[in-house]
């Protein structure tokens, strides 16, 4: 179930939460009352498997013997969540020794099934409740997303810290597994936006280092181009990423859906609309551009064909 973006909600019959700054998973520990190994899954959203990137997640199968939990993993900085260092870890498998150097940290905040028994219909409020007596804290690595009654006093506090917003719940909702619902509504200090990559253009004097990301966004007539962003490149391993990630979908003619402006397409090697990025912006310019995009880091856990128009400026 994902938030639909807007206003902060006010009245009865809402909860409210962090809007954490990571990667959506669901964790599926799949066994039988007395069974001695349930296993453990952990998928993104759209559905890859991710287990062997997180070893340091490994004690949830001690939560119960069957349960599905939602949740965000996060990597946490001075208590705040750094997408660009997650973005690291979202790369490939890691050993349990270098993960629990740098453990992240599992935000559960809703469970869809126990025993066996499908929680999805019921209200989120008996949900939270059945969370609550799991007291997934126990688990090492794992948190209980806090629920807070005031939204407006969250709000102003995750600004104050840097943090990404808040999201609202009504407490009557039901889950529905892969929708946008009203029923739960994101408010952020900062937009942000998934993209497409369609293409790269190298930098100047720089050899095979890549300058500029050329971002798209699908739409009704394909790939609509969305601008390129050139912050937040420059890092040794942030490079290497998106070699290694882009090298192997290089495409000889352009996915965009129409002609980019020459400027933008001077010099562009072009690739297979496969990859998706995260970058944060400033808004919308009329024509439909990204305005001063940075990036942010690669989406493993977003399908291109998820990608939509994010509102914001």
């Amino acid at each position: 179930m994902l938030a639909t973006p807007g206003p902060l909600p006010t009245g009865p019959g809402w909860s409210f939460e962090v809007k954490w700054d990571g990667m959506r998973v669901l964790a599926e520990v799949a066994g039988t009352v007395g069974d001695d190994a349930p296993a453990l899954t952990l998928r993104t959203r759209s559905g890859r498997d991710v287990t062997a990137h997180f070893p340091e997640l490994a004690d949830l199968v001690d939560l119960a013997p069957d349960v599905v939990l939602d949740g965000e993993v996060v990597l946490l900085e001075q208590g705040v969540p750094s997408f660009a260092a997650l973005a690291h870890r979202m790369q490939g498998v890691v050993g349990v020794a270098a993960a629990q150097r740098r453990p992240v940290v599992f935000m559960v905040f809703d469970v869809l099934r126990l025993y066996g028994v499908d929680l999805l219909d019921r209200p989120l409020a008996e949900r939270r409740a059945t969370l609550d007596r799991l007291d997934p804290a126990s688990v090492a690595n794992v948190e209980l997303s806090p629920v807070y009654p005031d939204g407006a006093a969250l709000l102003d506090v995750t600004a104050a810290r840097g943090m990404e917003g808040v999201v609202a719940k009504r407490e009557d909702s039901a889950y529905r597994p892969g929708r946008r619902s009203p029923a739960w509504v994101k408010t952020t200090h900062r937009h942000s936006q998934s993209c497409v990559v369609g293409g790269v253009r190298p930098e100047k004097g720089a050899g095979r280092r890549i300058g500029a990301l050329l971002l798209g966004v699908p739409g009704p007539d394909g790939l609509t181009f969305a601008g390129r962003v050139g912050s937040g490149l420059a890092g040794a391993a942030v490079q290497e990423v998106l070699t290694a990630r882009l090298g192997p979908v290089a495409a000889e003619a352009s996915p965009f859906a129409g002609p980019l402006p020459r400027a933008d397409a001077a010099g562009a090697r072009w690739c297979e609309p496969a990859v998706v990025v995260e970058v944060a912006h400033l808004g919308w310019t009329a024509a439909g551009r990204l305005r001063q995009p940075v990036f942010r880091g690669i989406r493993d856990d977003v399908e291109p064909t998820e990608v939509r128009r994010e509102p914001g400026g």
